[in-house]
C-alpha cells in the first residue's frame, strides 16, 4: 500500500531523513522506532505531505504522491495523528468528529449553516467505534489526556482512511491507558480494515502490537523485518535496543 524510496529532507546542514526506505503493505500494522532525532516525525511529514523531499519516491496505492500537497493526500486515503493532540478544544466531541466528516465529504462551506443536522449518524458510529460516544456532548478540551488521544484517532476516522498514520499515539499515557488504546488501534484495524504505521518509544507496545517494524538512525533505515529478526538483529541492538530485546 505504502512504498517510501530513498527519501531525504534536509533543514540547513542537518539531514532530518537521509534516504530513508520505507515498505507498508495493506492491513499491516507497522511500527517506525528510533532514538529521539532519528527522523520518525519528518518521514511522517513526508509521506502525509506536510513537507516535501528533495530526492525519492513515495508511492501510495499505486500512486505517485510525493509532489501532492497534503491535502490530497488525505483524500486519498492517509489520515494522521500527531505527537501532540490536535482537537478543536472549544468545540464539543461531537462537533470535532462531525467537521471531518463533512470536509472529508467536502462540505465545509455548509459547516456552520447546517452542520447541526447532517452526519450525525456517521459521526455516532465512528465516536461508538472508538468507545467516546457517551462523552459526545463534553468540550473537547475538557477531556482527560488519554481521550483526547482518542479524540484524535476519531476525527482521523473521519476521513474515511485507507491508512491511519499515528505519531506516538500513547504519549503521557498511563500504562493502563497505553494498553487500552493500542487496544483499541489494533481492533480498528481489524474492523474498518485499516493499515496502520506507528511511530513508538514504548518498546513492550511495540514488539506486542506492530508486524513489522523499520528502525531508523540518523535519517536512515537501518533495517526493517519481522519483529523477531530486529530484535535479534545486531546494528539494531547497539544504535538503539541496548541489551533489554536482545
Amino acid at each position: 500500500m505504502l512504498q517510501v524510496e530513498g527519501v531525504h529532507k534536509s533543514f540547513d546542514d542537518f539531514k532530518a531523513v537521509d534516504g530513508a526506505s520505507l515498505s507498508v503493505k495493506e492491513g499491516e500494522l507497522v511500527a517506525v522506532i528510533g532514538p529521539n532525532g532519528a527522523g520518525k516525525t519528518t518521514l511522517f511529514n513526508l509521506i502525509t505531505g506536510q513537507l516535501r523531499p528533495e530526492k525519492g519516491r513515495i508511492i501510495f496505492d499505486n500512486v505517485d504522491i510525493t509532489r501532492l500537497p497534503a491535502y490530497r493526500i488525505c483524500r486519498r486515503g492517509i489520515a494522521r495523528s500527531f505527537q501532540i493532540a490536535n482537537i478543536f478544544h472549544r468545540l464539543s466531541v461531537f462537533r470535532n468528529v462531525q467537521v471531518s466528516v463533512l470536509s472529508q465529504r467536502q462540505m465545509s462551506r455548509k459547516l456552520f449553516r447546517f452542520s447541526g443536522r447532517m452526519a450525525i449518524q456517521e459521526t455516532n458510529r465512528i465516536l461508538k467505534s472508538v468507545g467516546i460516544l457517551d462523552k459526545a456532548a463534553y468540550t473537547a478540551g475538557s477531556l482527560s489526556h488519554g481521550d483526547q488521544r482518542i479524540l484524535e484517532i476519531a476525527i482521523a476516522l473521519g476521513n474515511r482512511p485507507k491508512m491511519l498514520i499515528l505519531d506516538e499515539p500513547t504519549a503521557g499515557m498511563s500504562p493502563e491507558e497505553t494498553t487500552a488504546t493500542m487496544g483499541l488501534i489494533k481492533q480498528l484495524a481489524e474492523k474498518e480494515g485499516l493499515t496502520v504505521l506507528f511511530c513508538e518509544h514504548d518498546m513492550d507496545v511495540v514488539f506486542n502490537v506492530a508486524q513489522s517494524i523499520m528502525v531508523m538512525h540518523h535519517g536512515r533505515t537501518l533495517v526493517q523485518d519481522s519483529p523477531e529478526k530486529v530484535r535479534q538483529n545486531q546494528a539494531v541492538q547497539e544504535a538503539y535496543l541496548g541489551g533489554d530485546y536482545a
